[in-house]
């Protein structure tokens, strides 16, 4: 009997745990459904895609090479189901657990629904050290140390399948889905990705530790495997034990100055967070829409103003290290992790936006986007969470810190290239005289900020605060912390970074 494995966000032959445990079991059906329903709900995008359709046919190739490419089948997943389980006669299906969107989770429960009315087995395997169903905060780190330094899954050899159409990979997975050029953006596909983590623990990443706040290094100082770990063509079990294979090749060398040990050390700490944060999901998934405090409720209109959205999203604020994060961002599809958590604490703090907006764009916007990890960090950055140290990001010290000469935000916001380096953090303050010499005036070829964001942000911060003095309100902060907060027993192989370290889709 026929062996159904649906690929969903694991688009790799190496190191999958379905696709091997049902080669054993007979032969394989390897399934990737494009559902335009999915690419039609508010977080997806044209970027995601076209990132995607690279991996699917990385995908395909390599599943021909096991003897069986990858079939495709466009509609809603219950009805291609049904017609497959008409066609075949289907033992199981296989699958790994998927910490997704909210669609995504209703449409698996409609999945189940099906399967069980057959009387088709779902196995579904885990792959992010996430725990489904009861969790017991205190033992996750043990379990998801077991998992992670567990064998690898070799690629299987499969039989071909007679007679099964492996259908065409569309140029579009829905109609609507609205056009999206990013053509800075990273390619997907397992070559990709196995390049990228070949450079980073080889080449890249020696300074990964000290270079990764400021946009001018991060873009070749970070790994870059975040958008691969969101596709899954590479399995976080993969990224883990090479991480460990180079820092013990590095252990074992006598003297010499070099900073990977601790480059190494770094980034295996936002390994383990990065499936910490996708728990948080997995385990309260109204993250993805309510503020996790209640005392947040009604603090923030949720209907975002849509100047500011805009001007925010357009990266037209009038601050230019946050329009230049937000220009590069649209351009490439990826930006750096303390970066990202500006931009959000800009909107939430400076401009005083609902999360939900801002965090819709952002997932837009960012190629390796990730809902385990997006919505608990859209709120952690929001200071939603009542758990957190409220960090509201000045983005003029960014601007300095980050960027002291300008060299980025010159890059990305070119109006205000002959803007001198004594204005370029806060040109606004530029006198007549000045903006006439460089050609440049503030209202007419680049925005005044929309607020004074030292006032803003004294006021969010305040507003905030009394929100969490109650005793109703610290009550249930400690609730939340039970549920979610990180816990510093098991093992630990690696310096893990503070709670607050910001990682938001990764980013790393």
């Amino acid at each position: 009997m026929l062996q159904i494995v649906w690929f969903k966000r694991d688009l790799r032959a190496v190191d999958h745990e379905p696709l091997s445990r049902a080669a054993e079991h007979g032969p394989v059906l390897p399934l990737y459904i494009v559902e335009p329903e999915l690419w039609q709900q508010p977080d997806m995008s044209g970027r995601h895609w076209a990132f995607w359709r690279e991996a699917l046919q990385s995908l395909r190739d390599d599943l021909a090479r096991c003897g069986q490419p990858l079939v495709i089948r466009q509609g809603e997943a219950v009805a291609v189901l049904r017609a497959l389980l008409r066609e075949h006669r289907v033992a199981a299906l296989w699958s790994h657990q998927e910490t997704g969107n909210a669609w995504t989770y209703q449409r698996d429960r409609a999945v189940d629904e099906l399967l069980r009315e057959h009387g088709v087995a779902w196995h579904q395997a885990r792959q992010h050290g996430i725990v489904r169903g009861t969790l017991d905060r205190n033992r996750w780190s043990r379990q998801w140390e077991a998992l992670m330094t567990a064998a690898r899954y070799p690629s299987p050899r499969l039989a071909p399948l007679q007679g099964v159409d492996p259908g065409l990979l569309p140029q579009q997975p829905a109609a609507a889905l609205a056009a999206d050029p990013c053509p800075g953006r990273q390619h997907g596909g397992r070559p990709d990705a196995e390049q990228a983590l070949y450079s980073f623990l080889e080449v890249r990443g020696e300074r990964y530790h000290l270079e990764m706040s400021s946009p001018l290094t991060a873009s070749t100082s970070c790994s870059r495997l975040s958008a691969h770990l969101a596709s899954g063509t590479l399995s976080m079990r993969e990224v883990l034990q090479a991480t460990r294979h180079r820092r013990q090749l590095w252990q074992g060398r006598p003297g010499g100055r070099t900073a990977w040990p601790k480059a190494l050390a770094a980034f295996e700490g936002r390994l383990h967070w990065h499936c910490h944060f996708m728990q948080k999901l997995e385990s309260e998934p109204r993250v993805e829409f309510e503020n996790l405090h209640t005392a947040m409720n009604g603090l923030r209109d949720e209907h975002a103003d849509p100047v500011r959205l805009s001007a925010w999203a357009q990266g037209e604020t009038g601050w230019p290290f946050v329009d230049a994060c937000m220009r590069a961002l649209a351009h490439t599809g990826w930006i750096n992790f303390r970066m990202r958590a500006m931009l959000m604490s800009v909107a939430s703090y400076q401009l005083w936006l609902h999360w939900r907006e801002p965090a819709l764009h952002l997932a837009r916007q960012f190629v390796d986007y990730e809902p385990g990890i997006h919505y608990p960090q859209a709120q952690m950055q929001s200071g939603t969470t009542g758990i957190n140290t409220l960090r509201i990001y000045n983005p003029i010290k960014q601007s300095l810190d980050q960027d002291p000469t300008g060299r980025f935000i010159r890059t990305w916001v070119p109006e205000l290239t002959a803007v001198d380096d004594a204005w370029i953090h806060t040109p606004w303050q530029m006198p007549a005289p000045e903006q006439q010499r460089c050609g440049m005036r503030i209202g007419r070829d680049y925005p005044a900020p929309l607020v004074d964001h030292e006032a803003a942000a004294r006021s969010a911060r305040q507003r905030i605060q009394l929100a969490r003095r109650s005793g109703t309100a610290r009550a249930e902060s400690r609730a939340i912390h039970q549920r979610h907060g990180s816990r510093r027993r098991g093992p630990r192989p690696a310096k893990i970074p503070h709670p607050q370290t910001d990682l938001f889709d990764d980013g790393a």
